[in-house]
């Protein structure tokens, strides 16, 4: 796995789904501000590294999460990738969305799985946690057990880590924040002033610039 880290990283890299604008931070969805800002959904444009994440996902849940009955992927930019892995597994698929819509049959979880069946979530990235935990709990109040999750990206936040834990959700990606910074600086995707800003911000990343 620690090779696919280092070589999934450059192909984020290649396709500069890596942002950095420590001038113009970004605004995630928790609020926090951020210099920096990891876009793998890019890799659906692109047909050979598209496969290739449908393969290493596939392959990441066939060795941890063998026992997986069906997939589950979350809004909304995971679906799109959890559709292709269910397929490649030949499993059931079922997205979770952010909120239960507010018209039609209002639902929160798209699709339809007996209650009991073994679950495994796909997620495209990790930042606190929080959404991707809410997907959970939504298949678990429906019946769902969950068995793990794979996703593409994480950003390795201790705040990530320990709600994940206490969720008791087994956590798998192709590739995170440290491989992603060391590939960056290694071909010069990135300078010396700009690791020293992103160190700064991961210190604290909520309370970063505020």
């Amino acid at each position: 796995m620690d090779t696919t880290k280092k070589e999934f990283a450059a192909k984020l890299l290649n396709i500069k789904a890596i942002k950095l604008q420590p001038n113009e931070p970004f605004t995630w969805a928790s609020g926090w501000k951020s210099p920096f800002y990891c876009d793998n959904r890019k890799t659906l444009s692109y047909t050979d590294l598209r496969t290739y994440v449908k393969v290493k996902l596939t392959s990441a849940i066939l060795d941890k999460f063998p026992q997986a009955e069906a997939v589950a992927g979350v809004a909304t930019g995971a679906i799109a990738q959890g559709a292709l892995v269910a397929d490649a597994l030949g499993l059931p698929f079922v997205y979770v969305r952010s909120k239960a819509k507010d018209h039609g049959m209002q639902n929160l979880i798209e699709g339809e799985l007996e209650k009991g069946k073994k679950v495994v979530v796909v997620e495209d990235l990790i930042s606190t946690g929080g959404s991707s935990l809410k997907a959970v709990d939504a298949l678990r109040q429906a019946g769902m057990e969950v068995v793990g999750m794979v996703a593409s990206y994480t950003y390795g936040f201790p705040i990530a880590k320990q709600a994940f834990e206490d969720a008791k959700v087994e956590l798998i990606t192709l590739t995170d924040y440290e491989h992603v910074v060391e590939k960056a600086v290694e071909t010069g995707y990135i300078g010396a002033n700009d690791v020293d800003v992103l160190n700064e911000w991961r210190k604290d990343p909520a309370n970063w610039r505020k």
